[in-house]
């Protein structure tokens, strides 16, 4: 199978890899962006701390309108599932379910995945009641009834941070045993943060507004907001792959500039161990974009004979 060629290919087409491929299609570099349509910006329909947007926009929107902005730059689009990745002599070969690829310079945006809560009926909630990141919605939820959903030290945590915004906390281990530490039990007695741990059974909600969770065998509790500590998944698989170090939450370690320990591999967003917010993501990327247009051109300098 013949492999599609470019100078810079940027795996995912989230915030990070949009941003970049923006700041590569504007320094002129044959840019290809392979995305599989599933960057966790599409779960948020309100986007309200986004530098630019006073009232807010949607994620997919938000999405639109980097993808029509890079395509004004001559960046290329093309949707599709990297399988594998190998460096061969100075190009990373990308086997792919629709083609193989090969580039100079790789840039890894392949996000992560927030585990949602595993409530039945929760699904409509998501990005509307239900959230994943106080620093992006706790503000929307200020002095209302709010659960945070877990059973680990980081969710007592959340729940301590989330006073900040409403008196009303909650936390729901739904029939798991809590494995926080004695500390953190001492701050839920001291804060009188109520603690239900019967399994959750259903929710009750209107319009994707969540109004109450349902247990079995204990008084529903009623809530306006839902967050959930269960952790993520990072897409660092390829980066492994290819020998550059990942930390063991699986998040790809890079320096400054977004190169990792591989020569001419770069990663920037959620897959990096920033904290995982949408302009956070979208300076990575042009970080890592100008850190590869910079080494391209130093390499093509380094090329010249005097």
């Amino acid at each position: 199978m013949k492999s599609h060629r470019s100078e810079v290919i940027i795996i995912g087409g989230g915030i990070a890899g949009l941003s970049a491929a923006i700041y590569l299609g504007r320094a002129k570099r044959d840019t290809l962006v392979i995305d599989s349509g599933k960057s966790m910006a599409r779960w948020e329909p309100d986007v309200q701390n986004y530098l630019g947007f006073p009232n807010g926009i949607s994620g997919n929107e938000l999405l639109r309108r980097a993808r029509e902005q890079a395509r004004r730059y001559h960046v290329k689009f093309v949707k599709d599932e990297i399988l594998s990745a190998r460096v061969h002599a100075t190009r990373f070969q990308l086997r792919g379910q629709k083609k193989n690829y090969t580039c100079r310079r790789l840039l890894l945006a392949t996000g992560i995945f927030h585990i949602p809560p595993n409530i039945p009926g929760v699904k409509p909630c998501l990005g509307h009641s239900m959230f994943f990141c106080k620093d992006c919605d706790g503000y929307r939820v200020q002095n209302r009834r709010i659960a945070v959903y877990g059973w680990s030290n980081d969710t007592v945590e959340y729940a301590l941070a989330m006073l900040a915004y409403s008196p009303r906390v909650a936390i729901v281990t739904d029939g798991h045993k809590p494995r926080w530490s004695r500390r953190n039990a001492n701050w839920i007695r001291s804060r009188r943060i109520p603690v239900h741990r019967l399994t959750i059974r259903d929710v009750r909600h209107h319009c994707g507004q969540i109004q109450s969770l349902i247990f079995n065998g204990e008084p529903a509790l009623n809530i306006e907001g839902l967050f959930t500590t269960r952790g993520d998944i990072y897409f660092s698989r390829l980066a492994e792959t290819l020998g550059a170090k990942v930390n063991r939450s699986g998040e790809i370690v890079v320096g400054l500039d977004m190169r990792t320990t591989v020569k001419g591999l770069y990663a920037a967003g959620c897959v990096t161990p920033a904290n995982c917010q949408m302009i956070i993501a979208a300076g990575q990327g042009a970080t890592a974009a100008q850190a590869i247009n910079r080494n391209l051109f130093e390499e093509s300098l380094a090329k010249v004979r005097l």
